[in-house]
């Protein structure tokens, strides 16, 4: 079995170029493949391999003290579901291209709600203040088609940089509710969950650990259907299993 991960982290790289290339070599020796985007805003890595070199990388990676705090959300897969390894030098975690969307530009996080916490908001229909709830899906229109939260608001975009504009006509029918932002992995809900509140609204959390970690800890509750990603697994079921793995057993 391929054991997948994901992870990203929100800290100050000052050298990345030259991290980049550590990053290269090291996952290159442990015969990893996937994507890693290394920018001066922090890390966003997609990575699949065998267990024990994959597993060890992390550790390598985390002795860093910059990076001592990377989380990796992992799921398994029969098969290798990336061609090759690619490593980029980015501006951007994920491209959004909005001022105060960075945890390091804000100097704080945008406030963040766990996913037992968010079941149980799902399950009531409301926080626990008693202020409607609104799960809004920050993914792209292809994303969403796989699944998404039951009842979620869901934006015809093709790019997270369109978010902003498709956002617009709901801001006001939002104000009287609690607006908890998601998306896959945590980085574009935080992003998203940031430009929102420094633009105003501040009733915008974001959920901690994407969807993905959602799924880990408390699996499909509330949620319909798959969480697309974008590699050769398709698309991930609530119990983490891999659309493609479903597709060849049948």
């Amino acid at each position: 079995m391929i054991l997948n991960i994901a992870a990203y982290l929100f800290v100050a790289i000052d050298d990345a170029d030259a991290l980049a290339a550590r990053l290269r070599e090291r996952a290159e020796a442990a015969a990893l493949r996937g994507t890693m985007l290394v920018t001066p805003e922090g890390l966003n890595l997609f990575l699949a391999g065998t267990e024990a070199p994959l597993r060890g990388f992390l550790a390598w990676l985390r002795a860093d003290p910059r990076f001592a705090a990377l989380h990796a959300k992992e799921s398994w897969s029969r098969v290798q579901p990336f061609a090759r390894l690619k490593v980029k030098r980015k501006a951007e975690v994920i491209t959004f291209r909005r001022e105060a969307a960075s945890p390091l530009a804000a100097g704080m996080r945008a406030p963040a709600v766990d996913a037992p916490t968010l079941a149980r908001w799902i399950a009531q229909g409301h926080d626990d203040a008693g202020r409607r709830l609104v799960v809004l899906d920050t993914r792209n229109r292809e994303e969403v088609a796989h699944g998404t939260f039951t009842g979620a608001l869901t934006l015809p975009i093709d790019r997270f940089t369109d978010l902003p504009a498709a956002l617009a006509p709901h801001r006001e029918a939002l104000r009287d509710a609690t607006v908890v932002s998601v998306c896959t992995g945590g980085i574009r809900c935080e992003k998203a969950a940031l430009w929102m509140r420094a633009d105003g609204m501040d009733n915008v959390l974001q959920l901690d650990d994407g969807i993905l970690g959602y799924f880990e800890r408390v699996g499909g509750a509330g949620y319909s259907g798959r969480c697309f990603v974008f590699d050769d697994r398709i698309a991930l079921d609530p119990q983490l299993r891999p659309l493609a793995d479903a597709a060849e057993a049948a």
